[in-house]
């Protein structure tokens, strides 16, 4: 077995953040981060250009096993295009909704008031389809998959928001209508759904309390 040659070694970055603004900085961005919310009534509003581009270079930053990087974006903005994934995925939700959700499962859903109908993915002027990239032809193989793709998508989410939009993160299963509409290789697999844009100007949502920090912070 041959061993591969370590990478050279390059100095740790020293961000330089005076300890006594840490607490004020990750407060400030905890807060910013708290008025995030998943919005399904999008307006038509353009995106500037740019953003878009920016937010993935900023997911394409998080750390993935091995390094191997394994994502794939796919920015769509093509009205036509968001048209027929919007018909493919009520497609698949439909059958979540009538044959494959258990009653459980739509007991939970209840409350938000989701259903087989999904006309954001046509409204918003963006969606990102997000893929999990395995082996293939021109790709290694990946270690800590859905992981290091679910870092990547969080980096993401902050990215628009700090950007002053808003996303949903659409999951039809199965995704493989994706591969086939965006003409995507079979070693890609689909992760998440993201449309993105501004609230439509009357838009609502839920009334959600997180749970507060107590609640799910354990110190030992």
């Amino acid at each position: 077995m041959i061993t591969p040659s370590p990478l050279p070694r390059v100095a740790a970055p020293q961000l330089g953040v005076p300890e006594s603004e840490a607490l004020g900085r990750v407060r400030a961005f905890a807060d910013d981060l708290g008025r995030r919310r998943t919005v399904r009534d999008f307006d038509d509003r353009p995106i500037p250009d740019g953003v878009l581009e920016e937010a993935v270079r900023v997911a394409a930053t998080a750390p993935s096993g091995a390094h191997v990087q394994p994502w794939r974006f796919v920015i769509v903005t093509d009205l036509s295009v968001r048209e027929r994934l919007r018909a493919a995925a009520e497609a698949e939700e439909r059958e979540f909704y009538t044959r494959r959700a258990p009653a459980e499962w739509l007991a939970a859903l209840g409350p938000l008031g989701t259903d087989a109908d999904k006309p954001f993915l046509q409204t918003a002027p963006a969606l990102i389809a997000v893929f999990e990239v395995h082996l293939g032809p021109d790709s290694p193989r990946p270690y800590y998959v859905k992981e290091s793709v679910g870092i990547a998508v969080g980096f993401l989410l902050a990215a628009l928001h700090l950007a002053g939009l808003s996303t949903l993160t659409h999951t039809p299963s199965p995704m493989k209508f994706l591969n086939d509409i965006l003409g995507r290789p079979a070693e890609e697999r689909g992760f998440l759904l993201i449309p993105v844009g501004y609230p439509a100007p009357a838009a609502t949502v839920p009334a959600l309390v997180r749970k507060p920090l107590d609640e799910v912070l354990v110190r030992i």
